[in-house]
């Protein structure tokens, strides 16, 4: 909530009295698919981002005359190299291999580039909402559509194909630990974008430093 939610509120709230003195203005709040949908074992994600899209959308609505124009992002699944710095608990390394090869197939995610620019156009266009990614715009059509259907959809997946419950162990272990028995190639790509976008300070030969964030 720190991040995903106050952050972006604090933020909005200093830039916002001069951009309606001079009575223009562009504010682009980043949340996500899971700010529409609410995704399982990432419960504490979903609610702030549903926090950040819910303020995004009022505040747009609030300032509709004022010349100040407000763009919430829901993007999908980012490969974005993210997956070797993300944290996980119980069982560590089978969490991160569902994130980490949802991050890493083309079609499902979408480069940090792309993102980029389509957010920009959204922006320039004066878009309330732009969703990135067809999986997830799929599945936010099938959510206002189809709710009842959708929750039990996700119920199934967290039930059966996510991972258990473990031990208990809430000890948390970055992805770059979590690798376990699932081959590099698969993540080709998104060790790629992790290098590009420093997730990581150095490559070298298959090994791979992540980057100490905090």
């Amino acid at each position: 909530m720190r991040t995903h939610f106050w952050a972006s509120l604090f933020t909005t709230m200093e830039v916002l009295p001069e951009m309606r003195q001079r009575k223009m203005g562009r504010i682009i709040n980043i949340s996500s698919f899971g700010g529409k949908v609410a995704v399982p074992h990432l419960l504490p994600y979903v609610a702030s981002k549903f926090a950040l899209t819910g303020f995004s959308s009022g505040l747009r609505t609030e300032l509709a005359g004022t010349g100040v124009v407000v763009t919430t992002v829901c993007p999908g699944l980012m490969r974005t190299g993210s997956h070797v710095n993300a944290k996980f608990a119980d069982q560590h390394d089978r969490e991160y291999a569902w994130f980490a090869l949802g991050n890493a197939i083309p079609g499902l995610s979408m480069s940090a580039e792309c993102a980029a620019r389509s957010i920009l156009d959204a922006s320039a266009r004066g878009d309330a909402e732009v969703v990135l990614t067809l999986p997830a715009k799929l599945a936010v059509l099938m959510q206002a559509l189809l709710p009842n259907l959708t929750t039990d959809l996700a119920a199934f997946v967290g039930r059966y194909l996510l991972p258990g419950p473990g031990d208990g162990d809430t000890t948390k272990v970055r992805g770059h630990f979590s690798r376990g028995a699932l081959p590099d190639w698969v993540t080709a790509l998104s060790d790629e974008a992790s290098v590009e976008n420093n997730e990581l300070l150095a490559r070298r030969l298959g090994s791979f430093e992540p980057a100490a964030h905090g």
